[in-house]
């Protein structure tokens, strides 16, 4: 079985007005850099903005493991918010308007002055599913393998129906958001490994992105880990969600890889039809029609969720996790994505209700983390 691992995005808010507050400076001072209990080495590091905070796990083997360090780390994220009056919230995006502020850092400074209004507005919360593959060439031929697939992650996660005050109309908005920047969406088939470098070479020489860290694709090669990078899902309300959404990536990934070794093509699909698949999930969520990742015409939502299980099931029965999945897909569809589950604290008592219901929803299924224990290493990594 393949490693993966988790990257989670948190807002930081005042419990009391629902409002992000910038203080993920004195988060990461209060997380002890440099400390280490054991073998535990999940880690913690800034964002674009100093409303938020992202939590890395380690490498695990299976979906217990996993669930454990997402839970795990948002209770010590919680904890030093804390120690600061505040607390962490799992939405992609704010409910509540805000002023935010860039964490001083040069390159997100000179970020800041190329994409103007682009960076003053991304306080947008994302969650990334790192999986091991052997090579670069195996992560490439995986990355054109499940490009047709992701869209339905989208759906699955979707927890940003509000934006700066307003409901927006959509299940996860944060999609929209992101996608305002050059190098973010789908990709194309790029068939090998010297293409793939190649386009990512040229999108640099366009002199519009910066560096291989503004290539803000899908999914990618990791820069850092020997890793697809999956990134399309707006970061989970619930620890158990967020899991789950891995454990398909996994399954996706080993299942393009066979696909790979047996010698069958990528599905031809032009990237147009990826977007418009992405920006339907992004707007109708679990709750109307997606595009289906065979047809690309619209079908109800949950076939086409059932469908993306059912193609992976080989897998997930080989892992032992086809039911664990069937359940949780299940268990997501019967009580709704974040998006539905905010949507009633809105209308009984408004948006900072909706933070509130957030927070507890964080942090109450949280692995105990014992005080005594300290934090893990804090380190500072690039988005």
């Amino acid at each position: 079985m393949r490693t993966f691992g988790v990257e989670e995005e948190l807002l930081i808010v005042d419990p009391g007005t629902g409002s992000p507050v910038a203080l993920a400076d004195a988060l990461m001072s209060g997380l002890n850099p440099g400390h280490t209990t054991g073998h535990d080495t999940t880690g913690f590091s800034f964002e674009l903005k100093l409303e938020q905070i992202e939590t890395q796990t380690v490498p695990c083997l299976d979906h217990a493991g996993l669930l454990h360090g997402i839970r795990r780390g948002r209770a010590i994220a919680d904890r030093a918010a804390r120690a600061h009056g505040a607390r962490v919230a799992a939405m992609a995006t704010s409910p509540l308007p805000v002023s935010t502020h860039t964490t001083p850092n040069p390159r997100y400074a000179t970020m800041q002055e190329r994409f103007g209004l682009t960076v003053h507005d991304q306080l947008t919360c994302g969650m990334h599913v790192h999986t091991l593959v052997e090579s670069p060439e195996e992560g490439v031929a995986v990355m054109d393998r499940i490009r047709d697939k992701l869209a339905v992650l989208i759906a699955l996660s979707a927890n940003s129906p509000f934006w700066n005050g307003r409901e927006t109309g959509f299940e996860s908005y944060r999609t929209q958001a992101w996608n305002r920047w050059p190098g973010a969406g789908p990709s194309m088939i790029f068939g090998s490994l010297p293409v793939y470098r190649r386009v990512v070479t040229r999108l640099q020489e366009s002199g519009v992105l910066f560096d291989e860290g503004m290539v803000y694709f899908d999914s990618r090669l990791s820069r850092n880990h020997p890793t697809v990078e999956v990134r399309v899902a707006d970061v989970c309300l619930r620890g158990e969600d967020a899991a789950l959404i891995a454990v398909l990536v996994r399954a996706l990934v080993e299942s393009a890889s066979r696909e790979w070794q047996d010698g069958v093509d990528p599905a031809p699909v032009p990237t147009v039809l990826l977007r418009m698949a992405a920006w339907q999930a992004s707007n109708c969520g679990l709750t109307g029609e997606l595009l289906d990742f065979g047809s690309f015409r619209p079908a109800p939502a949950r076939e086409v969720v059932e469908a993306l299980v059912d193609f992976v099931a080989p897998v997930l029965a080989e892992q032992g996790e086809l039911e664990l999945v069937r359940a949780g897909v299940q268990r997501i569809l019967a009580r709704g994505t974040g998006s539905q589950q905010l949507r009633p604290p809105f209308r009984e008592a408004g948006l900072c209700a909706v933070v509130d219901h957030a927070v507890r929803a964080t942090t109450e299924e949280a692995a105990e983390v014992p005080a005594e224990a300290g934090p893990p290493h804090a380190r500072v990594r690039r988005p």
